[in-house]
């Protein structure tokens, strides 16, 4: 159900308008967005977590399946890797974690919620988070490692200042709040899709909940399934790509089968 929050757009237009809606910094003089940006195929999707999808008692699953990457995954992990920073690597490679994806750049977020040529009969949305506003929610102590680094996010060195554990974080989770965590370049996806990832206090707190009493701090783009395939072609056309998102073999893969797949004005051509 779309709320106050939710923006219609109705055409190439005026989606890049919201797409960089508010990046005017007027103390700096230049064009820097406060905003994060996730894209999803399909309206309906919830901001939930990997860990949340898995089920069961998946709080109480968190701390098993961190311990057990961290003792099989020793051979391509550092020695001594501090629990953000391996919490990060965790998600990058798939594991179910409390993190979501995000990522500064709104055509990568446009690029998600269009790339799933299944679900193109299926409104999608792109989730904006005013992430620089955010920091006003985190705890005191967490608040001033932000100020102090001159940041607006926090690197798993920073937040190892303060929480190293994610016992330390529950600890403070009667304050509910949201963190962005930037990782290390771990690999060439990790910067060609510009990423960072959200990390809330509470593994059962969704972030979609949350935002839900923070109104002030988002908005989302709604995206009629009849605009999908144009903005996926002039997407396309500007190498916002698998190709390029996912170097490697798998991610040409996946652009050529989208590449060469009809649309359904060419479906509805061929069998008339």
């Amino acid at each position: 159900m779309e709320s106050p929050n939710d923006i219609r757009i109705s055409g190439w237009s005026e989606l890049q308008e919201m797409l960089f809606r508010d990046s005017w910094d007027g103390h700096l003089g230049r064009f820097r967005s406060p905003y994060v940006y996730r894209g999803l195929s399909d309206v309906n999707y919830e901001l939930k977590t990997s860990l949340m999808r898995i089920g069961g008692p998946y709080n109480t699953l968190e701390r098993h399946l961190l311990r057990n990457f961290r003792k099989y995954a020793h051979r391509n992990t550092v020695s001594g890797e501090s629990l953000w920073n391996l919490l990060a690597i965790a998600q990058h490679h798939g594991l179910p974690t409390r993190l979501l994806d995000w990522t500064y750049s709104p055509y990568v977020a446009l690029h998600f919620a269009t790339a799933n040529i299944l679900k193109f009969n299926i409104d999608g949305a792109i989730w904006c988070v005013n992430y620089v506003r955010s920091n006003n929610y985190l705890p005191e102590n967490l608040n001033k490692i932000i100020v102090e680094e001159g940041s607006n996010v926090f690197t798993p060195q920073m937040l190892e200042l303060e929480c190293n554990s994610l016992r330390q974080l529950e600890a403070m989770s009667e304050h509910r709040f949201v963190m962005f965590l930037e990782p290390p370049s771990m690999d060439e996806r990790i910067v060609n899709q510009h990423a960072l990832f959200s990390l809330m206090s509470n593994a059962t707190l969704a972030m979609s909940s949350w935002l839900n009493d923070h109104n002030d701090l988002y908005f989302r783009i709604i995206i009629p399934a009849k605009l999908k395939w144009e903005i996926r072609d002039k997407l396309d056309q500007a190498n916002i790509t698998e190709r390029v998102l996912f170097p490697g073999l798998d991610g040409l893969s996946s652009w050529l089968k989208r590449q060469y797949s009809p649309s359904p004005e060419q479906d509805s051509r061929e069998t008339t």
